[in-house]
């Protein structure tokens, strides 16, 4: 049996697991790791700026594609604990990510070391496993579990923490009779089916809500195929948005307090039954439990057994892996077709399908300085139904939600039920590396552009392009809309006077503080700025040729009003449009129209 240190078995087992790319950075107790993947040569390394940075490029990657795992890494102390709000992101949203930390001796670590801190015990809470490994024989069953956890039901991050002693440890291993777990995914039965199905023909305005869930068990195939065989209208959550494309005539738009269409909430308000598949009806989908639950049934279908009844009991609840499920409710639902049995859902789809050309949100204004609607709809006129969107929080991902068009699947990468600002910049990087070969659009307000803006300089030095959208109205814009309710608006405002800028040297950022154009340019990275509607969509065609020119990330900063406010509630039937809401296709010139009647 061949000898060789822990950590060159590590590598092997990564690469034999199907990893090609690590995103961290090196230090003192996780060199020896370092040395490995150098000796290897065969994983792609991207060196982050700041760790938590790395964590997020992880989950960028993860997003991008199914199979993928991110994986980041770091040295102890600090590194671990600045990598625990990508494990949050990623656990909350169900994303496989796998953080290999380094540690000191095994002897020291109760003395205090330095920068010796109990990351397993911190994380173990954000994890399906963390582990601080003691042993060097335990190294191989370490990694080959912590893969077989990250792909075994519901999905999530692992952390692996490895003392430097054990690192440099020889061990007995051989790759070649190492074979990776087989995962465990639980599958519904047939019985099962036939009931949610019965539930979804008894019903007159039936529903499917698609979560995130579909999208992981790459089934958005299987999705539409049910949806098309069954007539029945889908609305996708923020995290299912793609599963179903924009303009097919049974996506019926998204319901919500926040990130919502119109016409999906009215959809959804109509309905008497919703089949909820890998969802879990988060509070921003439902709003107000009351109104979201009266007058209609539930068929709750979840990987997760525990997720069923954790928000509101359904009438039915099903524990199946999304992709599984949804391939057995196409075949009883192809028997039914056969039969003639299947309900004929023409009529409801043809009235969700009119609240989709009718109940749309104003994008249309002119005015200076520009409103945040404006910009998305010009980004809907330059970019296609190829591009993948980037975002995390804030009213910069509530508007664009609102109004952009997604019509692929993971085409919306987003981190849902986290949202920590700064996830925009590093988890694009990560999407970027994860396939060049796609368009990738972020979009961040102010404050989340600040939060991890030293991450564009990784996109600079590795050529990692793609186009950010900046939307600077110079305030925490989400949390001002939100002091509404208690009459004022504190430490919220990001504007100041800039020393260094003027109408010369930065038209239009007079009060308005950070140049973020500098600070780009400063990173290696190309900017634009923007203060007039009617220059918004060159500015975009000009950032594409640039990105793809130089291979850098390119800032598209756009100035906005001060105060906007987006359209949000406590409930379905109570959001609050603040007088954007219209049925005149000219006011919202790139909507969803025609093609969905």
């Amino acid at each position: 049996m061949p000898r060789m240190r822990t950590v060159d078995a590590a590598v092997a087992i990564l690469r034999r697991e199907g990893i090609t790319d690590l995103f961290g950075l090196p230090g003192a107790a996780i060199n020896p790791f370092y040395s490995a993947v150098r000796a290897d040569g065969g994983l792609r390394h991207t060196l982050a700026r700041h760790v938590e940075g790395a964590a997020h490029m992880a989950e960028g990657y993860t997003r991008a594609a199914p199979g993928n795992i991110g994986v980041c890494v770091g040295t102890s102390g600090p590194a671990g604990t600045d990598m625990i709000t990508g494990l949050y992101s990623a656990a909350a949203d169900s994303i496989p990510i796998l953080c290999i930390t380094g540690q000191a001796p095994v002897a020291k670590l109760h003395k205090e070391d330095f920068q010796a801190v109990d990351i397993a015990s911190i994380a173990r809470p954000l994890t399906k496993m963390a582990v601080t490994v003691l042993e060097p024989a335990q190294v191989p069953g370490t990694f080959a579990q912590a893969f077989h956890l990250m792909r075994s039901g519901r999905p999530g991050p692992v952390l692996i923490d490895l003392p430097i002693d054990v690192q440099l440890a020889e061990i007995e291993f051989d790759i070649d009779a190492y074979e990776p777990l087989p995962s465990y995914r639980p599958v519904a039965s047939r019985a099962q089916i036939d009931r949610a199905l019965d539930l979804l023909c008894t019903a007159q305005r039936p529903v499917i809500v698609a979560g995130g869930g579909v999208l992981n068990a790459d089934a958005a195939d299987l999705l539409v195929e049910f949806a098309e065989l069954t007539g029945t209208p889908v609305i996708p959550t923020l995290m299912g948005w793609g599963a179903i494309p924009d303009d097919h005539p049974l996506m019926a738009g998204m319901a919500g307090i926040q990130t919502s269409h119109r016409y999906g909430n009215a959809t959804l308000l109509a309905s008497d039954h919703v089949l909820g598949i890998g969802n879990r009806w988060a509070n921003r989908h439902t709003g107000d439990l009351d109104t979201y639950t009266a007058g209609r049934t539930f068929t709750h279908i979840d990987i997760e057994p525990t997720q069923i009844g954790r928000v509101f009991a359904p009438d039915l609840g099903i524990a199946s892996d999304a992709r599984a499920a949804l391939a057995l409710l196409v075949e009883a639902a192809r028997e039914r077709a056969s039969d003639g049995t299947l309900p004929d859902r023409s009529g409801w789809a043809g009235e969700c399908a009119g609240r989709k050309a009718t109940m749309l949100r104003t994008t249309h204004y002119d005015q200076v300085p520009i409103k945040p609607h404006r910009v998305y709809e010009e980004m809907n006129r330059v970019f296609g139904r190829d591009t993948r969107y980037v975002t995390t929080i804030g009213l910069s991902q509530i508007a664009a939600a609102q109004l952009l068009h997604v019509y692929r699947p993971r085409h919306w990468i987003n981190a849902g039920q986290a949202g920590p600002l700064g996830w925009t910049v590093p988890a694009a990087l990560g999407v970027v590396a994860a396939d060049p070969t796609r368009e990738v659009v972020a979009i961040s307000g102010d404050y989340d552009f600040q939060f991890m803006i030293e991450e564009l300089a990784v996109g600079a030095q590795f050529n990692l392009p793609y186009v950010h959208v900046l939307v600077n109205n110079a305030y925490l814009g989400l949390i001002r809309q939100a002091q509404r309710n208690f009459d004022m608006d504190f430490c919220v405002q990001l504007s100041f006077d800039n020393i260094n800028a003027d109408d010369d040297a930065a038209p239009g950022l007079k009060g308005y503080g950070v140049d973020h154009v500098k600070v780009a340019e400063g990173l290696g990275c190309k900017a634009i700025r923007v203060v007039e509607p009617d220059a918004i969509a060159p500015a975009l065609v000009e950032a594409r040729r640039l990105a793809a020119e130089h291979k850098v990330p390119v800032v598209v900063e756009v100035v906005l009003e001060r105060v906007t406010d987006i359209a949000m509630g406590t409930a379905l039937d109570a959001v609050n449009e603040f007088g954007g809401a219209t049925s005149d296709p000219a006011d919202a010139p790139t909507s969803i129209l025609a093609r969905a009647v």
